[in-house]
């Protein structure tokens, strides 16, 4: 746990302490009985709060606050939200004929959801652009400085003056040696460049994680699995504030140029979702409704991807596939239409520096070969492996973290793991580069004058074979090879240990990378067997022409796309952003191939891809529409309490302040059913434990003559007049239609409502009378046993 008191466990991205006894966690849930009027208040962290008043009662005197309000590490009530804003867009519709204000007040609130959306990708757009520009800046700050404008990258520094870019050749761009006095090359220089670029990398990590520990704690990690938990109508009280947007900003920036194995495309999806939790409290039907506020969440989803990559249409798709819980028609278009903005500003910054807007642009000429589809697909397995390997590596290792000492010393675990990355990556050229810049090598083609030597072989199928340049041909295959299987495994285990730390940290760039290797490694190989045997029937004669008719990058490409998929269980999204990142759109064949053996080698091979493997790890309560529930049990099984216990209820009309005070102090749950009398048990609604307390409270400051001995009804109409104290009536925030389901259902129909209604609780009825409640606590908790695992490893609440 950090040591600043936060309540985080040692877990990845943040997990929350699981400190709480289950009587501490009391989920508050929404009313939607009545004419309201809400008022919103807001405490420091983002997080709204109701206070609601009933029009045409006088059950109480004035607001009673925080009813409708939910707590922190709790779960929304999908449909009472929904519910909710219908009544409220019924009010706005009726008033609209009453007069011109009011017709604009329905206007406005017709169009908010596009302007909120529109405000989240321009926003989303120019964020993005700062990091990328101060991400390549202090990447190549690692390396040198341009004096003549230090605030230069070094692509750009050498473009200012130079007709072409070619690294080796800038006058303008200085390494740390010639700064020093120093030669451009030699013992010497090189010794000062490995320091200088040690001892940056260090500074940048150790800022980043310091950042991170002591002001937004929940800036670190890759974000994803937290929005998509958050998005399943989950409450994490600050992890979309504005604190954690500012840092997670900086930290990525800072954490990316450190030199670790990691990406800023996950973290990008945590920052534009915190912009939209931010903007939408500038609109109330979005700021004031958990339900609502998560369409725009969804939008913000698909920006922050499309930022990422630049691939609008793939940030919509990854929105749909792998985030959203509840995704309709209405917010796909709002999604597209704010990756559009998004994009549209980011590219108008132009952060690359390039005329294209995609990251990884690619040109080859040549269509692939139908024999091709066969390495393809070995590809395809082969990421699915490697996606296993690293999702079982990184669990294990989170895993020891959270339950080991180690995570009581995050910034000395990030300074240990950067300086190790530091001391091996610097002899390794390709694990020296930028990561983004690998990838972009891995993808291009080798052309005449390309001196890297990924392309140092004979690939030339015009040349003569002579005996020398046979020769000549293996060392140079053989040192690109062996560099990058090299580079490949120095990659694999530095993102495993990496993935998880308390720094800002992505999946996309490292996956892609890891991929990418294994894709030229398998090119390379497939070039040369063309290039040595032409005629042979595998090729169909298109090499016997004497042209190239092998793109190693073509496999570099199929390869980074089946990793990705392996390690997120992505398929039509992936296939998407691949094309719309590098632009090669007649190439959706064998991305497709190469996606689906992924996906499918990974399944087999593990249960989870990685952004589920961690929502487990920590512990959230989400249900995976995904999943499929294959048992035979009963709701009469699951329900609370068992058939030998007894049921707290609430009567409608018998029972006294004194009573139900006491019901709240001698019992932990949620919410009450209220039935007509205990004989009966015929059911009349639910009331919520914290609704209950709150207006009580409220009643007995408020109202005059309210003490212990009132009578607490739930009924309309007048009571009799008595000698006593008055009544205190709180119909008004009992829920007079809540779920309910027979003793009977299946339990595979229950998880399904839970699922797709979003439902908090459903009350179990036999013959209409009231048998039981079942929460979902009590429906994760039943998965876990069936599956044979812990039930006690979930956040409950």
């Amino acid at each position: 746990m950090y040591t600043n008191g936060h309540p985080l466990e040692n877990g990845q991205n943040g997990a929350p302490s699981r400190g709480f006894p289950d009587d501490e966690m009391i989920d508050i849930q929404t009313t939607n009985s009545g004419d309201h009027r809400h008022t919103r208040l807001e405490d420091d962290d983002g997080v709204s709060h109701y206070s609601v008043s009933y029009s045409g009662t006088t059950d109480t005197a004035g607001d009673i606050p925080g009813i409708g309000q939910y707590d922190d590490f709790h779960t929304i009530d999908w449909q009472r939200d929904i519910a909710r804003d219908r009544m409220r867009h019924r009010h706005i519709v009726k008033k609209k004929q009453d007069s011109f204000w009011n017709l604009l007040e329905g206007a406005h609130d017709a169009w908010s959801g596009w302007l909120c959306v529109l405000l989240v990708g321009l926003c989303t757009g120019a964020v993005a652009g700062v990091i990328d520009i101060g991400a390549s800046w202090m990447t190549d700050l690692k390396f040198g400085i341009c004096p003549q404008a230090f605030w230069l990258n070094r692509e750009q520094c050498c473009w200012s003056n130079e007709t072409s870019f070619e690294t080796g050749n800038c006058t303008q761009w200085r390494t740390w040696p010639e700064i020093l006095g120093q030669a451009k090359s030699g013992a010497g220089p090189y010794i000062i460049s490995y320091l200088i670029y040690f001892t940056w990398a260090l500074l940048f990590a150790a800022l980043s994680a310091s950042l991170v520990r002591m002001f937004a704690p929940y800036a670190c990690g890759s974000g994803i699995p937290e929005i998509k938990t958050i998005l399943s109508g989950f409450i994490i009280r600050g992890y979309l504030g504005k604190w954690t947007l500012l840092i997670k900003s900086v930290g990525l920036i800072l954490s990316v140029s450190a030199g670790l194995s990691l990406g800023k495309e996950g973290p990008m999806v945590h920052i534009a979702c915190a912009i939209g939790n931010i903007l939408s409290y500038l609109f109330p039907k979005y700021g004031k409704n958990e339900a609502k506020k998560r369409e725009i969440l969804s939008a913000s989803a698909a920006a922050g991807v499309s930022v990422a990559f630049g691939a609008p249409i793939g940030g919509v798709l990854f929105s749909l596939e792998e985030v959203s819980y509840y995704f309709p028609l209405k917010t796909l278009w709002r999604s597209f239409f704010c990756a559009l903005i998004a994009a549209f500003i980011l590219r108008s910054i132009n952060p690359f520096g390039n005329e294209h807007s995609v990251l990884f642009y690619v040109e080859y000429n040549k269509p692939w070969i139908f024999f091709e589809l066969i390495p393809f697909i070995g590809l395809g397995v082969i990421g699915g492996v490697i996606a296993t390997i690293f999702i079982k590596g990184n669990l294990y290792w989170c895993r020891y973290r959270k339950y080991s000492k180690l995570g009581q010393y995050p910034v000395t675990e990030v300074l240990v793991i950067t300086a190790l990355t530091a001391l091996i990556a610097f002899p390794n050229p390709y694990t020296r580069m930028n990561t983004s810049e690998l990838i972009y090598l891995l993808f291009s083609q080798c052309g005449i004058a390309n001196s890297d030597p990924i392309c140092d072989y004979n690939r030339n199928f015009t040349n003569v074979k002579s005996a020398i340049d046979l020769a000549a041909a293996g060392p140079g295959v053989y040192n690109a090879i062996w560099l990058l299987i090299i580079a490949l495994i120095l990659k694999l285990v530095m993102t495993i240990f990496t993935f998880g730390m308390k720094v800002p940290c992505g999946l996309f760039i490292p996956s892609l990378c890891l991929g990418a290797i294994v894709g030229r490694i398998v090119g390379i190989l497939m070039e040369q067997l063309a290039y040595n045997y032409p005629k042979n029937w595998f090729f169909s004669g298109e090499c016997s022409s004497g042209e190239d008719c092998i793109t190693p990058g073509l496999y570099a490409m199929v390869g980074a796309a089946a990793v990705l998929g392996g390690v997120t269980r992505m398929t039509v999204s992936l296939v998407v952003i691949m094309f719309e990142l590098t632009g090669g759109v007649r190439y959706i064949v064998p991305l497709m191939a190469a996606a689906m053996a992924s996906k499918w080698v990974g399944d087999a091979l593990g249960r989870q891809g990685i952004y589920d493997a961690h929502i487990a790890l920590n512990g959230y309560p989400f249900l995976d529409s995904k999943d499929e529930f294959q048992h035979t049990s009963l709701a009469a099984d699951v329900m609370q309490p068992k058939r030998n216990e007894t049921l707290s209820v609430i009567t409608q009309d018998s029972l006294t302040v004194d009573d139900i005070e006491a019901l709240l102090k001698d019992t932990e749950h949620n919410g009450y059913p209220v039935v007509v009398s205990r004989d009966s048990q015929y059911l009349v609604g639910f009331v919520l434990r914290k609704d209950l307390n709150l207006a009580i409270a409220n009643a007995k400051r408020m109202v005059d003559g309210i003490c212990g001995q009132s009578l607490v009804l739930f009924t309309s109409g007048n009571p009799p007049q008595t000698l006593g104290p008055p009544p205190l009536k709180l119909k008004k925030i009992l829920d007079m239609a809540p779920i309910t389901i027979t003793d009977q259902t299946p339990m595979e129909t229950v998880v399904d409502m839970f699922r797709k209604l979003g439902l908090r609780q459903t009350l179990v009825t036999h013959n209409g009378r009231l048998l039981g409640v079942i929460t979902k606590k009590d429906v994760l908790r039943h998965i876990k046993q069936m599956d044979n695992e812990d039930p006690n490893s979930v956040l409950f609440n």
